[in-house]
């Protein structure tokens, strides 16, 4: 069973898991802002960026099993002053030879548990249209807004259009 945890301070030894996560999921088609094949140094540059800006503005969570990184997903909170209230969580990832086991779902609740412990009003997302991330969403009670059409192309270089999702706590 995967175990998640909070990584709030740079942890360098992580680099080789995180970078194949997103190696991983990009290969597998899953739209996370990056085309295939994704260069190592370029999921690397990435990684350490996001280590690197760590902290009550950034917020990262991994799943992990027997010692293996299998999944992660980040909060980046509003840091303008009249959107400290809510937070764009970023991509969520699982390893495809560990998806099926509620890790996605696990790490949602995880950084909505983090989201409302912060008292952030709202979560706001995209996703590519027909994913299964879009129906996880729908599953975890996120609510649609609304699509737009060719927001970014496919890890292969298609055009596809994106879900917006939000999520709203009293």
């Amino acid at each position: 069973m995967a175990v998640i945890r909070e990584i709030s301070t740079p942890d360098p030894s992580l680099l080789p898991a995180l970078c194949h996560l997103l190696q991983d999921s990009v290969d597998g088609g899953a739209s996370v802002g990056f085309v295939s094949p994704l260069p190592p140094e370029e999921a690397e540059a990435f990684w350490r960026e996001i280590l690197d800006e760590l902290g009550p503005d950034l917020r990262l969570w991994i799943a992990e099993d027997e010692g293996e990184v299998v999944g992660s997903v980040q909060m980046a909170r509003c840091t303008k002053p009249n959107g400290r209230h809510r937070a764009e969580v970023r991509k969520l990832a699982v390893l495809r030879s560990a998806r099926g086991r509620g890790i996605a779902s696990g790490l949602m609740v995880a950084l909505e548990t983090a989201a409302r412990e912060m008292r952030l009003r709202l979560l706001y997302l995209d996703t590519h249209a027909g994913s299964a991330a879009e129906h996880l969403y729908h599953h975890l009670g996120w609510t649609r807004a609304g699509e737009i059409p060719d927001y970014a192309t496919t890890p292969t270089g298609e055009l596809h259009p994106t879900v917006l999702f939000f999520k709203v706590f009293d």
